[in-house]
């Protein structure tokens, strides 16, 4: 969410971010708003006005009736007509008053809807282009090897290791449901395990949150768009289910003000994640690809202003680093400026390469916020000054199985069935080196 004032003062620039961002649709919204915001501010200014002018008349009286007491008959009648007039100015003064408070409130609660939909202002090396199609690729990082065997659908593999169960899973809960079973089960369990540790080790600190935020969280972390297509809400009840933690890691500051002291915060989070997942899609995006629930290890910082783009640039590294030491190849795509969420400043995926479909595909999202989500939240930091300013946000996957392990088993698949174990993965598969397919 952007600043009023900045929009006040700067709304050609604000225009120009939303054709960037090919929502030509919301450029009536930034008049409308700088009409409300003339509005509100000139309800604000009168109504000020009135209350210094119902004070000023209130506290004139006083004297008056002090005056009325020890005043003669010929001199009371002049005095409690000045009294009277005094009065009605003050009722006059309430009646519009009430009426510009009303103004004030209408103005804002609008102003408020339209500064949720205005996007954030895209950094400038963001590429340009209406949708995914226009994703610039900037980096692969290890070969993208096709074996000289076939490769099965990734829940064949599974199953060879009797390993998923989609039909009991069907049955239980519906559609976008699994069950994992045995070393499959293990393997998921392990890499989140290693993904946790792998953060740790850099010096993010370990955290749970809550699974399960308010509405007003909901609103502070992410656009009403995206809120619809995602969040399952808790009938009858304020709550929602997460889609990450990410949504309850910064929701954890919300209306705190933090000393400049404490930044940069930095934090590795598990949780399991709900998503509605609406929409078609093929044949690749089954079995556990695109699904309602789903277990994730995330990472989320909050840093000074002029640190996020830095933190932006190691975050995404350490997914890369994470990827490889799984033996798994991937790139950098950058996200184009009609591929961004309203929110973002700018976002990269971190795609790993599948032998199988001889293509990359989404396993991580890195976003820089900058300071949108700090807006919303009302989440501010004290310098040593005494002044206070907003936090950038940032965000990205760790790992997040059970997607991740479709990267995971087709590269590290053999012509056998079976699948190798990466020496980094071992000692949370128990030392096992090898896993032997139950059946092929």
């Amino acid at each position: 969410m952007l600043d009023i004032k900045f929009i006040r003062e700067n709304p050609e620039i604000v225009r120009e971010n939303i054709r960037k961002k090919f929502q030509d649709a919301k450029l009536p919204l930034v008049d409308e708003l700088l009409e409300l915001d003339r509005r509100n501010r000139a309800a604000i200014t009168e109504a000020s006005d009135l209350r210094a002018r119902r004070n000023a008349l209130s506290k004139a009286n006083g004297p008056l009736f002090g005056k009325l007491k020890k005043a003669d008959d010929a001199e009371k009648a002049a005095i409690q007509a000045e009294i009277d007039r005094n009065m009605a100015a003050v009722k006059a003064n309430d009646e519009r008053l009430a009426a510009l408070e009303a103004e004030e409130e209408t103005c804002a609660a609008r102003m408020r809807r339209i500064l949720l939909q205005i996007p954030n202002i895209i950094d400038p090396s963001v590429p340009l282009g209406p949708d995914d199609s226009h994703n610039v690729e900037l980096e692969r990082f290890g070969e993208a090897k096709i074996p000289d065997f076939a490769i099965p659908y990734h829940t064949e593999i599974m199953e060879s290791f009797s390993g998923v169960d989609m039909d009991a899973a069907g049955r239980v809960s519906g559609n976008g449901f699994y069950y994992l079973l045995g070393d499959i089960a293990r393997l998921h369990a392990a890499v989140l395990a290693y993904a946790r540790d792998f953060m740790i080790d850099k010096g993010f600190t370990y955290c749970v949150p809550p699974f399960m935020i308010r509405g007003a969280v909901v609103e502070g972390v992410m656009s009403q768009t995206d809120m619809d297509a995602m969040m399952y809400k808790i009938e009858g009840e304020d709550l929602y289910l997460i889609g990450t933690s990410e949504h309850s890691m910064i929701g954890r500051f919300i209306d705190q003000i933090l000393p400049e002291e404490s930044l940069p915060q930095t934090y590795t989070s598990y949780s399991p994640c709900f998503r509605k997942e609406k929409g078609a899609h093929g044949l690749e995006e089954r079995g556990v690809y695109r699904i309602h629930q789903f277990e994730k290890q995330e990472m989320i910082v909050l840093c000074k202003p002029e640190e996020s783009m830095d933190w932006y640039e190691k975050m995404w590294r350490y997914s890369v680093e994470l990827f490889r030491s799984l033996d798994i190849p991937v790139r950098q795509l950058e996200c184009c400026s009609g591929d961004l969420a309203d929110l973002k400043v700018k976002s990269c995926d971190i795609e790993a390469w599948s032998p199988r479909q001889q293509k990359y595909f989404e396993v991580c999202s890195c976003s820089n916020m900058g300071d949108a989500q700090a807006r919303r939240l009302k989440i501010r930091v004290k310098s040593a000054d005494g002044k206070s300013y907003l936090p950038h946000t940032l965000n990205n996957t760790v790992v997040a199985p059970p997607r991740m392990l479709i990267a995971f088993l087709e590269n590290n698949l053999r012509a056998d069935g079976s699948v190798t174990i990466p020496a980094a993965l071992q000692a949370y598969m128990g030392g096992t080196k090898v896993l032997i397919p139950h059946k092929k």
